[in-house]
């Protein structure tokens, strides 16, 4: 089964909800496998979304609520509070002696963009924030294939990272035996054994392949 990508709880308004969606939000995240860093900024980020709904007047009997997503594509998580109440949030500069009036500088300052939207379908507001999350992103997985099968445009796994082929040909060993050189967007060209098993993943450049002394193969 594939795994989730967003979960959405609903919180009632009282003060323990603040230490919930801190807990929740870490189970989640934990799973996800972001790092020790982000994971504790997006806990600081949701428990400010939080505790701002919370204090908005409202009916009591209206629920604040939470969305947590994340986008594997671009690295994002996404952090979403909602509530009945009206009015946009602003960022404050609070005096020194002030005790509060510090969450939207916090959220400012740790998120990669934050904003308000109006809900939709019913009344209030979501105020959001994304983080980047590059850890989320899965890694590529590659196929093994022999050097000699290896095309243009393809990506090989070298020493851990991946590189696009520009340039493949093959080379005679002088004790005998075939050789692949593969010219790489990055380092030095790729020599080995035209049986050495190679990771790669597919690309979208046509495959021009030479032979031996540089001849069409």
């Amino acid at each position: 089964m594939a795994e989730a990508n967003e979960v959405t709880f609903r919180l009632t308004r009282c003060r323990r909800s603040v230490p919930r969606t801190r807990a929740l939000a870490h189970a989640v995240l934990s799973g996800w496998g972001v790092s020790q860093a982000v994971l504790e900024s997006a806990e600081l980020v949701l428990s400010e979304l939080v505790t701002n709904a919370l204090r908005v007047r409202v009916p009591r009997d209206r629920q604040v609520g939470v969305r947590i997503a994340r986008t594997l594509k671009n690295g994002l998580l996404r952090l979403e509070v909602s509530d009945a109440g009206s009015g946009r949030p602003e960022v404050r500069a609070p005096g020194d002696d002030e005790t509060g009036g510090r969450g939207l500088l916090l959220v400012e300052a740790l998120a990669h963009r934050w904003g308000v939207d109006e809900r939709e379908g019913g009344i209030g507001k979501t105020v959001w924030a994304e983080l980047k999350a590059p850890d989320i992103v899965p890694e590529s997985v590659g196929r093994e294939v022999a050097a000699v099968m290896v095309r243009l445009g393809q990506r090989v796994r070298v020493l851990g990272e991946w590189r696009t082929v520009r340039m493949v040909r093959t080379e005679s060993y002088a004790a005998g035996g075939l050789a692949v050189v593969l010219g790489l967007d990055e380092g030095p060209a790729l020599r080995v054994h035209a049986a050495e098993p190679l990771s790669v993943l597919d690309g979208g450049v046509p495959s021009v392949r030479e032979g031996p002394e540089g001849t069409p193969g």
